[in-house]
């Protein structure tokens, strides 16, 4: 399981990169916060155009390596070399004769793609995860995808909290602080994804030979198939498609903008006089790494309630409620808070706590004046987190095994479009020498595209539908974020645009832009933790 989850460490480098320092990083380029906001459309657009898109290519992949994998490689492979340029686009820009100006254009592009292409991978390290377990082990492997994404973010807001340059000197992977955590940041997405892509037996998709592949559908056909999918959603799954919008609504300001608020708080308030905006002469370092402590405390929480939660909530599911049992270094552990079963909160009904709690934490964020009181409540939203990464794919993974394995089986051509020709049960490499087997699947194009039996088929599609979900709020979010930091902070950032003259800096007194972002974010998210009501088994 550790093997299969492993990818999404890499990722988590990548996405937490882009939440601590790339903020700061464009702020102390002279781009203004309403500007700023405008770039982080990035995230929400290429969610909501690659994630499903690929989902539903890489479902109707033929190719021998496996419908998922060929995707992972070579998204990890733009990744590895988007991020070099954006640690690097100063001097690469300076090559060229360029100035701010066009370093400024560089790095918004290279984000822009760059966030493309690590939804890329994502799409497919989730399907990969989906596809490849059994419905009854599906919530498992969603508590291992939240355990490794939690252990991600603690690794890389430790090494951004770190002077990089004190430890691996001046010159060793870059010569600044940014720079080089942009090169550990790639070398562990290449790295994570390799073990993920070797150790995991995907099974391959084969044609009947009498129809078209499915890679080659032309787009228009893949939008038609992915819009009708969407209007016609299953009702339980509608459902967690709205917990999971208005939820991200609330999420969106606190990724991107949490690390950056804190560091703000440390340099207005509470930094001592060599490190105040005028006098420091790295800020963006200075706030990257402030920010980053906080954020490995909001880590630390997500994963060790990531590893707890499976076995104190209890699933949601028809028939008798079931806790897996713990690991045995942990049964002395939870022995002594075992619960009742009977107290035990259904997976629904935990992700209501946790958007009432994220909500309560969030509405304090305006009235903030100190680094520590401001690290409390972003640590506290570590349980949120963790039990909404959980709880959104587990609900979603095993809605589509009862859709898999509920629609009858036909005759001829409306039968199942993917019919297994293997029987084995194997999802990973085995301890045996002998070279592994392969998995097929056969695929037949003229099959009805509305019949899936296959649950390889729907993870690709459903979960890009949940990811558009997920996207679609950012939209809302940044919206909202322009017009907040237009009226409130309409300048540049007076703690890191340090060569911009006074005259163009906002204002540093009053309410902080991101503070009210943040607390417009908690009334959304209590307004998820309403329609968490409609999921089931809540109470």
């Amino acid at each position: 399981m550790f093997l299969l989850t492993a990818s999404l460490i890499g990722l988590q480098f990548c996405w937490g990169t882009e939440m601590t320092y790339c903020t700061p990083f464009l702020l102390s380029l002279g781009l203004s916060k309403s500007s700023l906001s405008l770039v982080w459309v990035a995230g929400p657009l290429s969610g909501l155009i690659m994630q499903p898109v690929i989902g539903m290519i890489s479902d109707r992949w033929t190719g021998r390596w496996g419908r998922r994998r060929p995707f992972m490689v070579g998204g990890t492979v733009g990744v590895v070399v988007l991020l070099g340029v954006l640690g690097w686009c100063e001097g690469l820009v300076g090559l060229f004769g360029g100035g701010r100006g066009a370093t400024i254009v560089v790095a918004v592009v290279d984000i822009f793609v760059l966030d493309f292409v690590i939804n890329i991978v994502q799409s497919t390290c989730r399907s990969l995860i989906v596809d490849t377990l059994p419905v009854e082990k599906q919530q498992l492997g969603s508590a291992w995808a939240s355990r490794l994404t939690g252990l991600g973010h603690l690794m890389v807001y430790a090494v951004g909290s770190l002077d990089l340059k004190a430890i691996l000197g001046p010159t060793f992977l870059g010569d600044t602080q940014f720079k080089k955590v942009c090169a550990i940041a790639a070398l562990a997405i290449a790295v994570a994804q390799g073990v993920t892509c070797w150790a995991v037996s995907e099974r391959v998709l084969v044609s009947s030979g009498t129809e078209k592949d499915g890679s080659s559908k032309s787009a228009t056909t893949i939008v038609k198939d992915l819009y009708k999918t969407t209007m016609n959603l299953p009702p339980p799954i509608q459902s967690i498609c709205w917990v999971q919008f208005w939820s991200w609504i609330g999420w969106f300001p606190f990724l991107f903008y949490s690390s950056t608020w804190v560091g703000e708080i440390y340099m207005r308030y509470d930094a001592p006089e060599q490190d105040s905006p005028v006098s420091s002469s790295d800020a963006l370092s200075d706030v990257g790494r402030v920010g980053s402590r906080a954020l490995i405390v909001f880590a630390f929480v997500s994963f060790a309630f990531s590893i707890l939660l499976p076995y104190i909530a209890r699933s949601s599911d028809d028939g008798p409620p079931y806790t897996p049992r713990p690991p045995q270094s942990l049964e002395p552990i939870l022995k002594g808070v075992r619960l009742p079963s009977s107290w035990k909160p259904t997976l629904p009904a935990a992700w209501m706590i946790a958007n009432v709690l994220f909500a309560i934490t969030m509405i304090f964020a305006p009235i903030v004046h100190s680094v520590h009181f401001a690290t409390i409540l972003v640590a506290i939203c570590g349980l949120p987190w963790s039990i909404g990464g959980w709880a959104s794919f587990a609900l979603m993974g095993t809605e589509i095994n009862r859709l898999s394995t509920s629609l009858p089986q036909s005759q001829g051509h409306t039968a199942s479009s993917y019919r297994q020709l293997s029987t084995t049960d194997e999802v990973e490499m085995s301890s045996d020498p002998s070279p592994p087997r392969t998995l097929h699947l056969r695929h037949d194009s003229e099959a009805d595209a509305d019949v899936h039996t296959s649950t390889g088929e729907l993870a690709g599609v459903y979960l890009g539908i949940l990811n558009l979900y997920t996207t679609l709020p950012q939209f809302v979010g940044t919206g909202i974020s322009t017009i907040v930091f237009s009226i409130l902070e309409p300048g540049k950032s007076p703690e890191l645009a340090q060569h911009a003259p006074p005259e163009e800096h906002h204002s540093a007194e009053g309410v902080s832009g991101i503070g009210v972002c943040l607390f417009i974010g908690a009334v959304c998210a209590m307004w998820a933790a309403w329609k968490c009501r409609k999921l089931g088994g809540t109470w």
